[in-house]
């Protein structure tokens, strides 16, 4: 879940690094697995050396070179911080400049001001579908996270009943809703209609994410009951400020990276011409690294100078944001080394190869199979690149609707189940100060809940339509 150049090379064939038969490479896959659970439950070890333990094992047991194993590990960790580390730390500075300047207070009063009790989990949900809609799901999590710690502490709810439908509004849109990557790949492989999957997608992800997120979140807040984790709770500034930014200028800040991607989103729809000056221009201030370093560089006028910061005060709130997030920036990009190594090996192969000869219905099989490369590699953008492909020969016998249907059957399948070979996994464990069996419960649980619900609705279209 990384940038989409970054997952369209790793959904490429590459020469896979073993010559391990099916049979051998589904038990490297289990093995590899299960020394990382193992390493980081039974043992308690980081999860940075437990992912990469974890790596050296699948290659071991799939009979690898050890040097094209390192190798694969070492280009997917490079790959995943070079998309996800530079968001996370840009996140993170944003983040910092809201809670010191006092921002963040400012939209968390107003929000516990407007929503309160029962309707907060609905405000979240709604809150974090439309900042996602056009952005990476790592870029709407670093965004939305200071919100949802701060709502959380101070109106004294569960995290996880603040927390999960945050979490669900980001992820239907990922999966979803065009303009996400691995949705647009999707449409185009099979030739889909860009606005009939839009309108179709809306249509499924306004139930799933009230069922994934208000309503299951009720549930995951008994199962998994904690307390937002300190260190990751902005501070309040130190000192008392003279002044605070207005809630107006606040919520345009955070705002700023969404509609600049939004932006060129729309221009790619309706331009869709590369060598287009406009096009090209709203391709580079709508890249989520620009995006959300103008966020940052407009936040040090609208949040800190509105605040009074000095030009060392601002200097030293940056400098400050950036020490928590090492820990979180290592363990998310060996979950990238480790699907890497999951991909390189061929396990994405094995899949298509098990699932040629299945006959069952379109919508249900690229469902499937888009959950078996989820599954394997843990990459939702690969899944749907891959499962797009095999059943592309499908879709030249179904109506624009069911296109349109199979596009989001593929996209639902890829959400399915995400676990330790999935960076988004670490990213929520860390971010919400969770264990892997507590992470499993809540995050896990939701994105299947998603995930199976979503084809629910895209079987109920496919027999109205």
């Amino acid at each position: 879940m990384t940038s989409l150049s970054v997952e369209m090379l790793a959904a490429d064939a590459v020469e896979p690094i073993t010559s391990a038969g099916n049979a051998q490479l589904g038990i490297a896959v289990l093995a590899g697995i299960a020394v990382i659970v193992l390493l980081i439950t039974k043992f308690k070890m980081h999860a940075f050396l437990a992912l990469t333990i974890g790596s050296l094992a699948l290659g071991s047991f799939a009979g690898a070179n050890p040097a094209k194993t390192i190798a694969s590990f070492t280009a997917g960790l490079g790959s995943t911080v070079a998309g996800v580390g530079v968001l996370i730390a840009l996140g993170a500075i944003l983040g910092k400049l809201l809670a010191d300047s006092g921002g963040a207070d400012q939209i968390v009063d107003t929000i516990l001001a407007r929503a309160s009790g029962r309707a907060m989990p609905w405000a979240m949900v709604l809150i974090a579908s439309i900042i996602g809609l056009p952005l990476f799901f790592e870029v709407g999590i670093v965004l939305m996270i200071p919100v949802v710690l701060l709502v959380a502490k101070r109106g004294n709810y569960s995290l996880m009943r603040i927390g999960i439908p945050a979490l669900a509004g980001l992820s239907v849109m990922h999966g979803l809703i065009p303009p996400h990557p691995g949705p647009l790949v999707a449409i185009d492989a099979l030739g889909a209609n860009l606005g009939v999957t839009l309108a179709l997608g809306v249509l499924v992800a306004i139930p799933t994410v009230i069922i994934a997120g208000p309503v299951f979140s009720r549930y995951a807040a008994r199962w998994v009951d904690i307390q937002p984790p300190e260190k990751m709770i902005p501070q309040r500034p130190s000192e008392e400020l003279d002044r605070r930014p207005s809630f107006g200028a606040t919520l345009a800040t955070i705002l700023l990276p969404v509609v600049l991607m939004l932006i060129k989103a729309l221009v790619d729809i309706v331009v869709d011409d590369p060598e287009n000056h406009v096009q090209r221009v709203t391709d580079v201030i709508g890249s989520p690294l620009i995006a959300l370093l103008a966020a940052v560089i407009v936040g040090m006028f609208t949040l800190g100078r509105a605040a009074g910061f000095t030009k060392g005060r601002l200097s030293g709130t940056v400098e400050k944001s950036l020490a928590p997030i090492a820990g979180i920036l290592l363990i998310v990009g060996a979950g990238g080394g480790f699907k890497q190594t999951l991909i390189d090996a061929g396990v994405g192969q094995m899949i298509l190869e098990f699932s040629e000869n299945w006959s069952i219905p379109a919508l249900l099989l690229g469902w499937l199979i888009a959950v078996a490369i989820r599954l394997a590699t843990g990459s939702a953008t690969v899944a749907t690149i891959s499962a797009a492909g095999l059943v592309a020969p499908l879709a030249a016998d179904l109506s624009t609707s069911h296109v349109a249907l199979l596009v989001l059957a593929v996209g639902a399948g890829s959400l399915f189940f995400s676990h330790v070979n999935d960076a988004g996994f670490w990213l929520v464990k860390e971010y919400f100060g969770m264990d892997v069996p507590q992470t499993i419960k809540t995050w896990s649980v939701m994105e299947t809940i998603i995930s199976v619900v979503s084809l629910g609705f895209i079987m109920l279209l496919s027999l109205v339509l």
